[in-house]
């Protein structure tokens, strides 16, 4: 018999460590999906990049974390997710050392589409292996809850980190500070995680469903990235709307009559699963988009540069932790659905407060209300979104569940930007100096009170999930007598 079987304090250990582990993971994912942002100029400057093609050191990061993650999240369940978690970390490892190597712009275009190729697996087996080891109610919650901490925190650590790495030793330093992160972390893995079992005889892999899923998939995210810049009728972007949908349509038929499908449909019928896709699309498209107004706001409205643009995200990454590491807590005391429309109302104040004070003459410090308001909120919906949308789902299709609402989130955020970034931009064309600067003020406020009324939306979506979601008879080991005993309150 293993140590660890007969010794709890063993066992609780390593449990602690391979939640540290995970969590972060995610912070890897989260920190490199905004780390380049800040640096984006000097990548520009350096490598040569148009106007028009700077964009797609973002964009091939997105298309592919977002075409790929049904692909990744069945992988997971299907070959093991241990297999998949070391996978995607390699996968970082080695686009991230490329691209810190890159001489000219198709090379880093390529290593970024690997990066969220390597996003695609290590996302959903990250969540599915958080929401498999935890059992389902306070215990899940709170692992849910240093997860996503830890997502919360990459989302503003990356924009810090990538000002100081820019500022102090030039673009390629975001790159290559990924190398040892993901390596080291794929390494621990192999120690802390338990070895995959063997594959279930009888399952197979629905190639037909992969690649008419994951080709869709990636279409009609290209087509949300590049419309914008490409003119919504224009000929590229127009092709890749009807290949893509007529894809996506292709796989639903093939998903329906397969004996093993990629993307169960029957997994459809949980509605917590159902609207929680809804209610991640809806969050990335409103809360999700904040962070590239805000660095808009800093950087142009007030000549902030990469540094003084970190800087500034200190105080909403604090805060955003905070909600984190509160949001399992609260919905353990609350009910995840009461503790979901609480943030989203409470959010979308904080967003509005926000917006009011962007002003060309506007300090800091205005902002700062709405600022912290907003990013507590942000913290707990991250949390407790997950939570919501992963109850009632069966273990054995954690992984593909994961990715279904993971895509849901990326799409989320391809469609948000798309929309208001073009609302943003809408009166800036043809000015300069101080009018292009109060012009782009203006924008900017539209577009984030337009994502207000989006919030909206959300809470009515919300209210679709289950008032009173199943939580776990048993307690956590390390929890107190008086925590055994504690009964949530339903929402």
């Amino acid at each position: 018999m293993s140590p660890l079987a007969t010794d709890p304090a063993a066992a609780q250990r390593r449990s602690a460590l391979t939640l540290a582990l995970l969590a972060f993971a995610q912070l890897i994912v989260s920190i490199d999906y905004n780390i380049v942002y800040v640096a984006l100029p000097d990548i520009g400057h350096g490598l040569g990049f148009s106007a028009q093609t700077l964009q797609w050191v973002v964009s091939a990061y997105a298309v592919a974390f977002g075409g790929f993650l049904l692909f990744g999240g069945r992988a997971s369940d299907l070959f093991g997710r241990r297999r998949m978690f070391v996978l995607g970390l390699s996968l970082y490892a080695v686009s991230s050392l490329a691209g810190g190597l890159a001489t000219d712009p198709g090379l880093l275009i390529g290593a970024r589409a690997v990066q969220g190729l390597g996003g695609a697996f290590l996302f959903p087996a990250t969540l599915a292996l958080v929401v498999t080891g935890f059992a389902e109610g306070r215990e899940r919650n709170r692992a849910l809850s240093v997860w996503a901490a830890a997502g919360a925190s990459g989302m503003v650590v990356g924009s810090l980190l990538g000002g100081v790495l820019t500022q102090a030793f030039g673009w390629s330093a975001v790159f290559y500070v990924n190398v040892p992160l993901a390596a080291g972390a794929a390494l621990c893995a192999l120690r802390l995680i338990p070895a995959d079992g063997p594959r279930q005889t009888g399952r197979r892999f629905d190639l037909p469903g992969a690649l008419t899923g994951t080709l869709g998939a990636t279409l009609v995210v290209f087509t949300l990235v590049q419309g914008p810049s490409s003119g919504w009728a224009s000929p590229l972007v127009l092709t890749s709307a009807v290949v893509g949908l007529a894809l996506v349509a292709g796989f639903l038929v093939i998903e329906s009559r397969s004996a093993d499908p990629l993307m169960p449909l029957r997994l459809f019928r949980n509605r917590n699963l159902s609207t929680g896709v809804g209610v991640t699309f809806l969050f990335m498209a409103t809360f999700g988009t904040l962070l590239y107004f805000l660095t808009v706001y800093f950087q142009t409205v007030h000549g902030y540069n990469a540094l003084g643009t970190g800087i500034a995200f200190l105080i909403p990454m604090v805060c955003g932790f905070a909600g984190s590491m509160a949001g399992g807590r609260l919905a353990t005391r609350f009910g995840v659905r009461a503790t979901l429309i609480t943030s989203f109302v409470l959010g979308a104040a904080g967003t509005a407060a926000m917006a009011l004070a962007m002003s060309p003459s506007g300090s800091y410090a205005a902002l700062l209300p709405g600022l912290i308001v907003l990013s507590l909120c942000q913290g707990v919906i991250f949390t407790t979104m997950f939570a919501a949308a992963s109850t009632g789902v069966d273990p054995y299709d954690q992984g593909i569940a994961s990715g279904i609402v993971s895509t849901g989130q990326q799409v989320g955020s391809a469609v948000g930007l798309a929309i208001l970034v073009a609302i943003s931009n809408s009166g800036t064309k043809g000015l300069a100096g101080e009018a292009l600067r109060t012009a782009t003020n203006h924008g900017l406020r539209t577009a984030v009170l337009v994502a207000v009324a989006g919030m909206g939306l959300l809470v009515l979506v919300g209210l679709a999930f289950e008032r009173a979601p199943q939580q776990a008879a048993a307690a956590p080991v390390e929890e107190s007598a008086a925590d055994r005993v504690a009964e949530p309150v339903s929402s």
